[in-house]
């Protein structure tokens, strides 16, 4: 079934000076307790949720440039989610966390001594503090303890200076982005490039945010209708490991959903309410039909779709894809990194663990088991192997 697609609200921005004023501030802390209200409240039977695009179909698998392109600029900066569009992601991925004040920002964890230079900040000493996130005892600088235009004096760095050595020349250029940021980048990058670039930002440590009254979700709900983009074709996806915040979504957003899970342990809202459920629950069978009753795709780690032996081999495909498609669900892997360190040691080459395999044999390994898309910090390389898996199959 095909749709008109309405246009996307224009926001007009200059190249190189988009706003970061006091009015957005404001409004922002005045929208947000009226989100709920002004937000869609859709059900499962909304246009668009579940099914587009039919999962293990014939539709091309989607790249998601993971933090941007990461393998090549600090992740989670404008110049990183710039470079992965311009290298044919068809998403870029932002996680999410926020500040003193409520802006949203772009920041992997909100403890953000390992990607900015806030150390080299004086002024800033005094707020290295110990606390617990997720039930872990974490030291250091967070960005709910800033307010933005605190941020905004800070600079990225590269998170894995020791693999990513050639990433550490743009350390100390680039700002950490605020959501609106990086939207009105996708705009500008999907006019130019002529396609439309897709968004899929990650909700980080929803039940500790909402604990500090900090709630990540009635802010991106805002954003997204501020935007224009709260509809069934809007090109948006949105993450969580967590369950309880993207079933609360679910009735607000009518863009897509997706449930990430880990190869252990269980989603924090599980842990902090007595839930005994785990990951491993989530994607049996019925797991994924209860995943499919308020998300759109299964985002697990590649290790649960291609295992790995104790030396770091591949052993025979788990059964995660299909039950998925089973259900309903598309699927979204993560993370596939050139470097040697991270691949699988059918795939490694002979030199050190900065040094890049094979990562197209390990690409193909999975779209050979019919995922339906691939975060990945090189996206260029994705897009390459992917286009040339297509090519082969037709």
């Amino acid at each position: 079934m095909s749709h008109s697609r309405p246009t996307e609200e224009v926001v007009s921005v200059r190249s190189g000076t988009r706003s970061r004023t006091g009015a957005l501030l404001c409004a922002l802390a005045l929208s947000v307790c009226s989100a709920v209200a002004l937000a869609p409240q859709a059900g499962a039977d909304r246009p668009g949720h579940h099914g587009r695009g039919h999962p293990g179909g014939e539709s091309l698998v989607e790249v998601f440039g993971h933090r941007g392109a990461s393998g090549y600029r600090p992740e989670h900066t404008l110049a990183s989610y710039e470079l992965a569009a311009r290298m044919g992601a068809d998403y870029i991925e932002p996680d999410l966390v926020p500040t003193k004040d409520g802006a949203l920002v772009a920041r992997h964890e909100n403890e953000i001594s390992g990607t900015t230079d806030v150390e080299q900040h004086p002024e800033f000493a005094d707020r290295r503090t110990t606390k617990v996130v997720d039930g872990n005892e974490v030291t250091g600088w967070f960005t709910e303890d800033f307010t933005l235009a605190e941020l905004k004096t800070l600079r990225a760095t590269e998170r894995l200076p020791e693999l990513r050595q050639e990433n550490t020349i743009h350390d100390g250029r680039y700002e950490i982005p605020t959501l609106q940021e990086i939207i009105d980048l996708k705009r500008e990058l999907s006019r130019e490039l002529g396609r439309r670039i897709g968004l899929a930002p990650e909700i980080k440590h929803p039940s500790y945010f909402r604990s500090a009254g900090l709630a990540v979700e009635p802010r991106l709900v805002w954003a997204l209708n501020r935007n224009g983009l709260n509809t069934p074709w809007a090109k948006v996806a949105v993450q969580s490991f967590e369950v309880g915040n993207l079933q609360w979504l679910h009735r607000r957003l009518r863009v897509d959903l997706v449930q990430l899970v880990w190869s252990s342990g269980a989603p924090y809202d599980f842990v902090d309410s007595g839930d005994p459920r785990t990951y491993a629950d989530m994607v049996t069978p019925e797991g994924m039909r209860d995943i499919a009753k308020y998300a759109d795709w299964v985002a697990p780690v590649s290790t649960m779709i291609l295992p790995r032996d104790e030396r770091g081999y591949l052993t025979e495909p788990t059964r995660l894809v299909d039950n998925a498609h089973e259900a309903g669900l598309k699927v979204v892997t993560y993370t596939v990194r050139a470097e040697n360190t991270f691949l699988p040691a059918d795939f490694r080459s002979s030199g050190g663990e900065a040094d890049h395999g094979d990562v197209f044999g390990f690409l193909d390994a999975l779209f050979a088991t019919g995922v339906d898309g691939v975060f990945a910090d090189q996206p260029d390389l994705a897009v390459r192997a992917r286009d040339a898996w297509h090519s082969r199959a037709e």
